[in-house]
C-alpha cells in the first residue's frame, strides 16, 4: 500500500455509525483508519445513505482523540492560531500554508531517510578515512610473505617490504591522530 494506490480506501458509514471497509468487507474503527493513514494510505469516508463526504470530520476526530491521549503534536499556540484563523481573513491562507509546511516536512524526512540509508558517505571526511583504511589494509597485507609467495623465497625483498610497510603504517597512525584531534576540536 502507499502512494502507488491512486484511489483512496473507501470507508462507508452506516446509519448505525459503524464504519465499513469496502476493500476487505469488514467493519473498522477509528484506530484502524488511523493505521491505514500512518501506512501512507489515503482514505475517504462517506455516509452510505446521503453520500456525504465525512472524511474531514473523521480525520479531525482522529486528531482530537490522539491529542486527548497525550500524543500532543499540535502545541497550544498552533491550536489557538487555527481557531483564530476561522474568525479572520487568514482562513483563506491557512490551508495552503499548512499544506506547504507538511510537504516540506515530508521532503525533509525523505532526505533524512536517504542519508541514513547511506550514512557514512554523508559524514565529512569519509573519503579520507576510507582511503586511509585501504592504505592500512594494503600495508598489512602487502607485507605478507608466506609459503607459496614469491617474496617468501627472497628474504631481502621481504625485509625491504616490511620496512616500507612500517613507515607507511607510521604515516597512517599520524594521519589518524591528526584527524582525531580535528574531530575533537569540532566537537567543542
Amino acid at each position: 500500500m502507499g502512494k502507488a494506490d491512486s484511489k483512496p480506501l473507501l470507508i462507508k458509514r452506516y446509519a448505525s455509525r459503524r464504519l465499513y471497509n469496502t476493500e476487505t468487507s469488514d467493519y473498522v474503527t477509528l484506530d484502524d483508519i488511523s493505521g491505514f493513514i500512518k501506512e501512507g494510505r489515503d482514505v475517504q469516508i462517506i455516509d452510505l445513505k446521503s453520500g456525504d463526504d465525512l472524511t474531514r470530520q473523521y480525520l479531525l476526530q482522529i486528531i482530537a482523540d490522539n491529542e486527548s491521549k497525550g500524543e500532543n503534536v499540535l502545541p497550544i499556540n498552533v491550536l489557538t492560531d487555527l481557531v483564530r484563523s476561522y474568525a479572520t481573513n487568514a482562513q483563506s491562507m491557512v490551508p495552503d500554508f499548512l499544506s506547504a509546511s507538511f510537504e516540506m516536512l515530508r521532503e525533509g524526512q525523505s532526505k533524512m531517510v536517504e542519508s541514513i540509508s547511506s550514512p557514512m558517505t554523508a559524514v565529512p571526511g569519509f573519503e579520507q578515512i576510507k582511503a586511509q583504511q585501504e592504505a592500512f589494509m594494503k600495508s598489512m597485507m602487502g607485507g605478507w610473505t608466506g609459503p607459496g609467495s614469491d617474496d617468501y623465497a627472497n628474504t631481502e625483498s621481504a625485509a625491504k617490504a616490511e620496512k616500507d610497510d612500517s613507515s607507511e603504517l607510521e604515516a597512517i597512525k599520524k594521519q589518524l591522530a591528526d584527524m582525531q584531534a580535528a574531530v575533537a576540536k569540532m566537537g567543542k
